[in-house]
């Protein structure tokens, strides 16, 4: 519902002035309706303020006003009713404002005769006429109409653009999810065969099995899973739930199998967090720890995730061989991390630390 602002009310008070200071030259009624007319006058300009928020109630307030100071013997043009008229064809209510101008036009007259009995009828309807012209409000009902048509366009227009890029949106996720498919799919898929072949070889000839061998199979397990994920994310039609916080635990175990000592800590009261933040947690913890696997040479990680009041704090620590020095250049992992915790309106930062190795810490809102 559209609200009175403080534009509403100074054009309301212009045209209420501009009504009263018309009325004070105007007046030719008897003495003893002055004040009412004067009122009226006052009143039909001030209920303006209302004439987006009520339309049609403004409209017979003004028409009202006006007959009633044409009575009282103020021959004062009804602005204030072609405001009004304006207003409600703008407001899409076109036959109600024509049912009301032909009850103004056919009324008018008698409120004038009213104020003034001797008026001949051809000086009466001129009168009319100068307090209303019919031109006038053909005027004001087409630019009410003008306006409204314009802002039916533009809606329309912009209802159009939001359709098309929404379905471009579509097409290109799905044309991401072919590529991804296509590209990624049979690749991974050969990776995981390959590993699954050579644990079972070793296993069948009695052999230890490789821990970087374990590592493989795992890590294209869970590649297939991410990748399995992601596709059917972006065809929309993903039944499964999105990795959250509750799978970090698994994360860290997943590491742990591959020789790094990884530990968890959860910390503070543990509440519920937003399904978009525990997701953005679980990918800074994947990552972080992908990156100390891949390039820190690290034999320790230490991850630690704190419910604060109204965050949710993350660090991931390791002692591998990065030292304070330049900052490094940004991957496309530490890319995604912080383009994550930037839309949750967060903040994140990766850097070495002083007694050697590698911190990354996020913090994440979680209020609603």
């Amino acid at each position: 519902m559209n609200r009175i602002g403080a534009g509403d009310w100074v054009i309301a008070a212009g045209v209420a002035a501009t009504l009263l200071i018309a009325g004070l030259s105007g007046h030719d009624g008897p003495g003893g309706l002055a004040p009412l007319g004067y009122a009226l006058l006052v009143a039909g300009g001030l209920s303006l303020a209302g004439r987006r928020r009520a339309p049609v109630v403004v409209l017979a307030v003004t028409g009202l006003c006006a007959l009633g100071y044409q009575a009282a013997g103020f021959d004062v043009p009804v602005i204030a009713y072609l405001f009004a008229v304006y207003a409600a064809v703008r407001a899409g209510h076109r036959w109600v404002t024509v049912v009301a101008s032909v009850l103004m036009l056919a009324v008018l007259p008698l409120a004038i005769l009213l104020s003034s009995h001797e008026l001949p009828t051809g000086e009466l309807f001129a009168r009319s006429r100068d307090v209303l012209e019919i031109a006038w409000l053909i005027a004001a009902g087409a630019a009410g109409e003008a306006l409204r048509q314009a802002e039916r366009r533009a809606d329309e227009a912009e209802r159009t653009r939001e359709e098309t890029a929404r379905r471009r949106a579509d097409e290109e996720r799905l044309h991401i999810a072919r590529e991804l498919h296509d590209s990624l799919t049979h690749q991974i898929s050969v990776i995981k065969v390959q590993a699954e072949v050579a644990v079972h070889l070793a296993r069948k000839r009695g052999e230890e099995v490789p821990e970087a061998v374990l590592a493989i199979r795992e890590a294209g397990r869970e590649a297939a899973r991410e990748l399995r994920a992601t596709l059917e994310a972006l065809r929309e039609d993903d039944p499964n739930p999105a990795r959250g916080l509750g799978d970090v635990p698994e994360l860290v175990r997943r590491a742990r199998s591959t020789g790094l000592d990884a530990r968890l800590t959860i910390g503070g009261d543990r509440t519920d967090v937003p399904e978009a933040v525990g997701r953005t947690a679980y990918r800074i913890v994947q990552e972080s720890l992908t990156n100390v696997a891949r390039h820190a040479a690290a034999t320790s990680a230490t991850v630690r995730i704190e419910h604060r009041p109204g965050a949710l704090a993350i660090r991931i620590d390791d002692d591998g061989k990065a030292t304070v020095g330049p900052s490094p250049e940004p991957g496309v992992g530490l890319l995604g991390m912080r383009e994550r915790v930037t839309a949750l309106g967060g903040s994140l930062s990766a850097a070495p630390r002083g007694e050697g190795g590698f911190t990354v810490q996020a913090e994440l809102p979680v209020d609603p």
